[in-house]
């Protein structure tokens, strides 16, 4: 049987007859089919577009500095950007300073990527499916860091800003004003920096023309509204049911006006100078904290433990007197007292290994215990007794004593001035100098700064001597053992030792010397009578070697040569040359 297909035939309107109008029976409207079909390729074909465009967290089309993170999750996205930049994020950022290259550590001032804030970024935005969306990574920097990093590599008479200024003569303060002048945008340099890292680029930092932050009027109006009347009477403080005075002096020495390198003028208190200048008066409330220290019993170290104190919490006192010192008088603040660790702690005293004497040294001097002379002998040892170094740690005579004035308890005696014997204050500080250089050098530290005297005096050992003059001439010597050292001091009224307490290690310290050479003999020298001429007998001048010769473990591990020229000393007479 054979199966027939046949087509349908579709009625047909009479021959002249008008189209069918739309909707009537047996009618087929081709052009709504077509329509309809059309836009529904066309939404189908739009929903497929949206679906691939939005695929993933990431929108298509997404790029981070050419990376493609278009589709991507965010997990796949973060550990793309980690792939691919971090690997740059320990380079140096390449920074032109105002014509000069420098390259600068991410470290050095805070520079790092921030992935999850850059993917955070890159996933908000619209889809370019027929295109590329750029998206900067989001690169962060400490703009405080970066200025004192460029700061340190710029020319400094390149940066003519001039710094505004407040500073007390007495009680009467003296205005500095700013000007204009070339100086960093730290903004701008920030901004650089971002652009140029990831890229390998070099960020272009140019000095441009800054006004200063704090303009001249500003200037005046802190002086009239601040400087003036900060010291224009005492301030009461009342601490723990006590009271202490500030006095006027000792304000003008701690209200202090700040510049940073912008020219922007700032009132402070300065704690430690405020602290420094009314020591007496915080005496009366505070109870000093006293660090654990070596002391000597029986001929040997022992550590005596410190102690906690309370003192006065200086940066709350300093934002209490900020507060008042415009206001006329009479003014009180309150402030408290705040328990304060001493700085040397028992444990850190044990761990210096202070066990044995490591050396000593003695002179001997005349004028018995009370001459001026002996007194200011006596007065720098007592100041020096006690004192530590620390390993590694360079000790300064001139820097642990001060200033050797009246003040300190010291009295006139003959020093050196201008190659003549004069009345000076603090005369006969040479000797303990000479006596501290050689407990030093015979525990073999190491000669960091010393000077001679430019006359020979026999009480001394010749060459291993020294002077000392504040604040020019100064002893120094640094700790290069792996032990701390314990500064011991004595004397009596015809010598002054000093002894050094560490761990031995050393075998032997000792001494050679050439035989002098170049002797020449003192001249006489006439000056006018009066308080300020000693007269001398006279000394002959010469030249001498000496050598340190240091063994350890049976060797000889260290031979240092030493040499001086003493001038040969005038003999001195007080009159006229007969």
């Amino acid at each position: 049987m054979t199966s027939v297909s046949e087509d349908i035939p579709q009625p047909t309107a009479p021959a002249g007859a008008p189209p069918p109008e739309a909707g009537e029976p047996g009618r087929v409207n081709r052009t709504r089919i077509v329509v309809v079909a059309t836009v529904a390729t066309v939404l189908i074909a739009a929903a497929g577009v949206a679906a691939w465009a939005y695929g993933g967290d990431v929108p298509r089309g997404t790029k981070l500095l050419g990376l493609d993170l278009g589709g991507k999750s965010r997990t796949e996205a973060e550990r793309a950007v980690t792939d691919t930049f971090g690997p740059r994020t320990d380079d140096p950022v390449t920074v032109d300073l105002d014509g000069k290259t420098v390259r600068i550590a991410p470290a050095e001032i805070g520079l790092r990527l921030n992935v999850e804030l850059t993917v955070g970024k890159a996933m908000h935005g619209s889809p370019r499916p027929f295109g590329e969306r750029a998206v900067p990574p989001v690169i962060q920097v400490d703009q405080a860091r970066l200025e004192a990093a460029l700061r340190r590599q710029v020319d400094p008479k390149k940066l003519t800003l001039k710094k505004p200024g407040i500073a007390y003569a007495g009680l009467t303060p003296k205005p500095t004003y700013p000007a204009a002048g070339r100086g960093l945008d730290p903004a701008a340099a920030a901004a650089e920096v971002r652009k140029a890292w990831l890229v390998g680029g070099t960020a272009r930092v140019p000095l441009v023309e800054k006004p200063p932050a704090t303009s001249r009027e500003q200037v005046d109006a802190m002086v009239a509204e601040l400087a003036v009347p900060a010291v224009a009477a005492p301030v009461t403080v009342e601490v723990a049911g006590k009271s202490l005075t500030l006095s006027r002096a000792a304000l003008a020495k701690g209200v202090v006006f700040r510049s940073d390198d912008n020219g922007l003028l700032t009132p402070a208190i300065d704690g430690a100078k405020l602290h420094a200048a009314a020591a007496k008066a915080f005496a009366e409330v505070e109870k000093e904290p006293k660090p654990a220290r070596v002391v000597l019993k029986g001929g040997k170290p022992s550590i005596v433990p410190g102690a906690a104190g309370d003192v006065v919490d200086l940066d709350a006192l300093g934002t209490a007197l900020l507060g008042v010192l415009r206001n006329p008088a009479p003014r009180t603040v309150e402030a408290s007292l705040a328990r304060q660790e001493p700085d040397v702690a028992a444990a850190d005293i044990a761990k210096l290994g202070v066990k044995q004497k490591v050396s000593t040294f003695t002179t001997y001097f005349t004028g018995g215990a009370s001459s001026p002379r002996s007194q200011n002998i006596m007065t720098i040892a007592r100041h020096v007794d006690g004192a530590i170094v620390r390993p590694g740690e360079t000790f300064s005579l001139n820097a642990h004593t001060g200033e050797r004035d009246y003040a300190s308890g010291y009295q006139d005696a003959p020093v050196i001035v201008g190659g003549k014997l004069e009345p000076g204050v603090g005369g006969g500080a040479s000797q303990f100098t000479t006596t501290l250089f050689n407990a030093a050098y015979y525990a073999g530290l190491e000669d960091v700064e010393h000077k001679p005297h430019s006359f020979y005096f026999s009480r001394y050992p010749a060459v291993i001597e020294s002077t000392i003059f504040y604040p020019t001439l100064d002893l120094k010597f640094k700790n290069t053992t792996p032990y701390g050292i314990l500064i011991d001091t004595s004397y009596t009224s015809r010598s002054v030792t000093v002894s050094m307490w560490s761990t031995k290690v050393y075998d032997s310290v000792k001494t050679v010397r050439s035989p002098r050479r170049n002797l020449t003999s003192p001249p006489t020298v006439y000056r006018e009578p009066g308080p300020r001429c000693i007269s001398s007998s006279g000394l002959p001048g010469f030249t001498q070697d000496a050598w340190r010769i240091i063994r350890k473990d049976g060797k000889e591990v260290e031979r240092e040569k030493f040499t001086w020229r003493y001038d040969p000393e005038p003999r001195f007479i007080c009159g006229e040359k007969p």
